[in-house]
């Protein structure tokens, strides 16, 4: 594993996803069906690289200190200003993407908090449950599927849930 801020391939990929997302948006606050179809197709090549460039950075082990900033970042980017946009379209209340854009912010913040501590708090899989349940969410309300608002509902209660669990996972290793 390397620790530097190198700018590989996986990092390229993760810089890909953030600047996909100001042309997600665009294609997001159009009322245009076709824009809707672009935009559901930016934002599924988007989530993409969220695994793609997890995966080559652990295969060629070029996991670095800067991927390990961006990638979170990235990912944040990348929900919140899709639920933001989707709200300004009428898809999802407003109340719930801002429950869902603090829990991502305050994750952010003990983590940083635990990094500067040289605390390790591990991941559960209620992250990544939270995470597909944010992007199939996204998917359904981009193309305004009947089930759209009912998965946004299941993304909130995973994000609220895996929140929690990161939250107490933090105070037990802080407390140790």
């Amino acid at each position: 594993m390397r620790k530097g801020t190198a700018l590989n391939l996986p990092n390229k990929v993760t810089l890909g996803r953030i600047f996909l997302v100001p042309l997600l948006v665009v294609f997001l606050i159009s009322s245009s069906h076709i824009n809707r179809i672009i935009a559901t197709v930016i934002f599924l090549a988007a989530s993409f690289t969220d695994w793609l460039d997890g995966h080559i950075a652990r295969r060629t082990r070029q996991v670095t200190t800067l991927g390990k900033l961006l990638d979170p970042l990235a990912d944040k980017l990348l929900i919140s200003a899709a639920f933001i946009s989707l709200v300004q379209s009428g898809q999802i209340p407003a109340w719930m993407v801002v429950v869902i854009v603090c829990r991502e912010l305050a994750i952010t913040g003990l983590r940083g908090i635990a990094a500067s501590g040289d605390v390790v708090v591990a991941s559960s899989w209620w992250g990544k449950y939270k995470m597909l349940s944010q992007i199939l969410a996204i998917v359904l309300l981009i193309l305004q599927a009947p089930l759209g608002l009912v998965a946004a509902w299941v993304a909130l209660v995973l994000t609220v849930v895996s929140g929690l669990d990161y939250a107490a996972k933090f105070l037990r290793s802080s407390l140790e």
